[in-house]
């Protein structure tokens, strides 16, 4: 029954005396459904946050607790929901900051400003833990006097801050101008020299694999830099020397990188790791002569990631749909393409090159009419879900090319509803059809009926508002919970059933 209370929770046709009753007797799951309603009122809202704590927070971060309903001393962690959105009271941030539960002043740190007095109390808690978690967030000015902070996480944490100003991040990665750092979080735990092996599983240790110290803070340090690698604010003269680095992790990072010099682009095009030359294929910095280079890469991964590229030329990119697997995707240089190079893609010989272009949604209507009677099966599939497809056209869709275009012409918005009737009979079936139909907003009853037999399909059948009431009502006790919840939440259930369910409890 529970099932079914937390379907009832959801449904969007449920009175508001109904919702109060449920209201009474939620428990964490009911009250998680009761929480995301659009129609909660400020009063429910409240009642609510007084029957299950822990709904406070969800409330508070979907508007419809304020800082007027919070008391911090009740519900502390709903005044940091709010604290977390700009919302709450600074009072309450200067109570939190002495907080006895380190994962709440934690979570304080994270929140945008912050009064100074309660930075300054962050800033110097004894957990290192909350510490970082400010350095991770907080202003530039801060970030400069946590750079020189004894312990290396907490120097690792402003590497990632993009407030952090470039000539501290600069200094962190070269460590001049910056007094060594005194502890990490391995030899805050461990006896030194410490190598957490990968492969060692102890209950009491919570430092990640291959942590280590000899009194260096290696690991630390190694992690700091990657950090400020990936970190766009750090100056690209502080970390190009990377290029060539041992570590894979930091070539890596380095990829990314969006203000790569064209020659460190070029070393990085043929670095062993193949996760470097997938980061570096969809970079906006690398130029044509290294897109064409990576066209022809040996992993599956580096080409798709390159069809990615927003400057990658159409030709490339043809050849790239031929052997990438990029799969039904709009691509963003298909979809930044020119009225004259969606001409030249939709009158291709290639039918890849029609193919990708077929994915656009923003067709001109004699080009997406061109390409709705296009001979190859793949170019119709991609093309399928356009709007502004007739019936005819999408039922000749269905006629020349069968179960290959079938579910995608299912998805259509502009399916009628006897078409999508037709499809969910067509022999041979392609299940697919069931769940696509299932969710359409066109489907009649008598489709849906058929898409019930499908097991995929029968929990989102059985959500669709054009069910029978009375079938909805028979699926209320089905042996799949899933499909019973999903009828609990349809809003063409009886109102007289939502009752009675209600009332029984």
């Amino acid at each position: 029954m529970h099932h079914i209370l937390c379907g009832l929770a959801a449904n969007p046709a449920l009175s508001s005396e109904l919702v109060d009753r449920l209201i009474s007797i939620a428990d964490d799951g009911i009250a998680t459904d009761l929480a995301c309603r659009g129609d909660l009122s400020r009063a429910q809202a409240v009642a609510l946050a007084e029957r299950i704590d822990e709904s406070a927070v969800q409330l508070a971060y979907t508007g419809r607790l304020t800082a007027a309903d919070i008391d911090p001393s009740v519900w502390p962690d709903a005044a940091l929901a709010l604290l977390d959105q700009g919302a709450g009271r600074s009072e309450w941030a200067r109570s939190l900051a002495a907080d006895p539960v380190r994962e709440r002043r934690e979570k304080l740190a994270a929140c945008p400003g912050l009064p100074s007095e309660v930075v300054d109390t962050l800033a110097a808690d004894p957990d290192v833990r909350v510490v970082a978690e400010l350095a991770s967030w907080t202003t530039p000015a801060v970030t400069a006097r946590l750079a020189a902070h004894p312990h290396a996480e907490v120097r690792r944490a402003v590497a990632g801050n993009e407030a952090t100003p470039p000539a501290v991040l600069a200094a962190l990665v070269t460590g001049k101008g910056l007094p060594a750092a005194r502890r990490c979080l391995v030899c805050d735990r461990e006896k030194t020299p410490f190598i957490h092996d990968p492969q060692w599983l102890r209950l009491d240790c919570d430092l990640p694999p291959g942590a280590s110290c000899d009194g260096s803070h290696e690991s630390t340090v190694h992690d700091m830099r990657e950090a400020a690698l990936r970190n766009p604010a750090t100056p690209i003269e502080a970390v190009v020397g990377f290029v060539d680095d041992p570590s894979m992790l930091l070539r890596w990072a380095l990829a990314a990188r969006q203000d790569l010099p064209l020659q460190a682009c070029a070393r990085l095009a043929s670095d062993s790791a193949p996760g470097v030359r997938a980061d570096l294929a969809e970079n906006p910095a690398i130029g044509d002569a290294l897109i064409r280079a990576l066209a022809d890469d040996r992993d599956l991964d580096v080409r798709r990631r390159l069809a990615q590229h927003p400057r990658v030329p159409l030709d490339v990119l043809t050849r790239l749909a031929r052997t990438a697997k990029i799969g039904g995707t709009l691509l963003p240089r298909v979809a930044a393409s020119s009225p004259t190079e969606v001409e030249g893609l939709a009158t291709s010989r290639d039918p890849a090159a029609r193919m990708l272009v077929a994915q656009r949604r923003n067709l001109p209507p004699e080009i997406r009419d061109r390409l709705a009677d296009d001979p190859d099966a793949k170019v119709v599939k991609a093309l399928a879900p356009h709007p502004g497809l007739t019936e005819a056209q999408l039922s000749a869709m269905v006629d020349r090319h069968g179960v290959r275009v079938l579910a995608k012409v299912a998805t259509n918005p502009d399916a009628s509803p006897a078409l999508l009737e037709e499809l969910v009979r067509h022999k041979p079936t392609v299940q697919k059809v069931f769940r696509e139909v299932a969710r359409h907003r066109g489907a009649t009853a008598s489709a849906l009926l058929v898409c019930l037999a499908d097991k995929q399909a029968r929990p989102v059948a059985a959500s669709h508002p054009a069910l029978p009431p009375p079938v909805i009502v028979e699926l209320l006790t089905d042996a799949d919970w899933r499909v019973g919840e999903a009828a609990a939440a349809n809003p063409s259930l009886p109102p007289a059933v939502m009752s009675d369910l209600v009332c029984q409890q």
